[in-house]
């Protein structure tokens, strides 16, 4: 397959609708069709599952598609050092990141170097923790932003910061005039938390564990505004980051009581492939964060 057959097909892949796959990619819904019904007859094998509109990847495909998006991460590898060599100053930095980090630190530091690098641009690319650890292992994106710390293999990591942890109480829950609290406190409460796989869940268990809690768990969500959200909505407690939480800091918002449980807080940090080498343009962008994550230490 050529670097185009890659993309239609990663991109049906993940989409599973044709409709939605051909508009993305700007081509007739029977063109794509018609392409998918050529490379299921040269592979001898349906890749999807049909049911009326919609479309599912079956066995066949989901192994297609793994080696395909490994195959573009190879394409898009090779493209890359080549722009290094021909440009240096040019390249793309291919960043993925939880999305609870889209609303501050992302536009941050991506603003902040483009102010000095704007030739380079960035592919960004949200998701759970685990999906950024994957991404750069697998060497879809080059950097990933991410907490807590993988504990995973060949991942290198700088820390950017550390963000206390809080309680989340709704304004008529009675620790809400708290200046602190414990998490034994709220024991026998419905716990609002993060999906599996998901950063601040991770850190949600691991708390609870050390606080010697089994948390009732009443809904999981897969960003932390909504976890606020429901918090505020008096359908439970949650642990939130203290600082930039954007739209929860809002009046409707749930009350941050600051937690004094023994590792109570949320490290960030940056993580890349410890086997592949970087880009030019991905070296500088690493560079750039620790300047940053320095400043920011001086400044508190």
């Amino acid at each position: 397959m050529l670097g185009e057959d890659l993309e239609w097909f990663t991109t049906l892949a993940e989409l599973e609708r044709v409709g939605a796959a051909a508009e993305r990619l700007h081509i007739a819904q029977p063109t794509l069709s018609r392409m998918l019904g050529r490379l299921e007859r040269r592979l001898g094998a349906e890749l999807f599952d049909r049911r009326g509109k919609r479309i599912t990847l079956n066995e066949f495909g989901r192994i297609y598609y793994e080696h395909a998006r490994r195959a573009q991460a190879e394409l898009d590898a090779a493209s890359q050092a080549i722009a290094d060599l021909t440009s240096p100053t040019k390249g793309v930095v291919r960043l993925s990141f939880l999305h609870s980090f889209g609303g501050w630190l992302v536009p941050q530091l991506v603003g902040g170097f483009r102010r000095g690098s704007a030739r380079i641009t960035f592919a960004l690319r949200q998701g759970p923790a685990e999906m950024v650890a994957t991404d750069v292992l697998d060497g879809i994106s080059d950097l990933g932003i991410v907490s807590p710390r993988p504990a995973v293999h060949g991942i290198g990591w700088r820390g950017l910061l550390n963000q206390r942890l809080a309680l989340a109480v709704p304004a008529d829950h009675r620790l809400a005039g708290r200046r602190q609290a414990r998490l034994a406190e709220v024991a026998d409460a419905e716990f609002i938390v993060m999906h599996p796989g998901f950063g601040m869940r991770r850190i949600v268990d691991e708390l609870c564990a050390a606080a010697d809690i089994r948390p009732r768990i009443a809904f999981e969500a897969s960003d932390l505004i909504t976890v606020a959200g429901l918090v505020a909505a008096g359908l439970g407690v949650a642990v939130l980051p203290q600082e930039d939480l954007g739209p929860t800091h809002l009046l409707s918002g749930p009350v941050l009581i600051p937690l004094t449980d023994e590792g109570a807080t949320r490290e960030v940090g940056l993580v890349w492939s410890a086997a592949a080498p970087a880009s030019a343009a991905a070296r500088r962008f690493r560079d750039f964060t620790e300047d940053w994550a320095q400043r920011r230490r001086g400044i508190q």
